[in-house]
């Protein structure tokens, strides 16, 4: 009688489903490494659109803040105070729009970008 303990053909239907049950936990585990990977490069990716989308508000109403301050010396005094609050207001918004408007772009990095699709597409085509 031959030795059928390396024969693959011979193995026990027992032994097969536990190698099948082995490799779907491998299988797993590979995918939810994938995805925490995944989810780690866009939180990095997004961190700083946030921050930037933080500051952006704050300039937008620091700059409110300045208006109104303006508006209340040009009621004071009714002499230049006015356009000393609309200078330092309108550098104020258009920074903070700049701001916003980067952070709103970093956000979009939690979608993805064409790379990443490219490559989950790759991934997901494999046999």
């Amino acid at each position: 009688m031959a030795d059928s303990e390396g024969d693959p053909q011979e193995e026990s239907i027992g032994a097969l489903f536990g190698r099948l049950a082995e490799d779907g936990r491998a299988y797993a585990k590979a995918e939810l490494n994938l995805y925490r990977q995944i989810a780690r490069h866009r939180a990095a990716r997004a961190r700083n659109g946030l921050i930037a989308l933080i500051a952006g508000a704050v300039l937008l109403l620091s700059s409110l803040t300045a208006l109104i301050f303006g508006l209340v010396l040009w009621l004071a005094g009714l002499i230049g105070a006015l356009l000393a609050g609309l200078a330092v207001a309108a550098l104020l918004i258009l920074t903070g729009y700049a701001l916003v408007r980067f952070g709103i772009n970093g956000l979009r990095a939690l979608g993805g970008d064409d790379e990443e699709r490219a490559a989950l597409a790759r991934g997901e085509s494999l046999p």
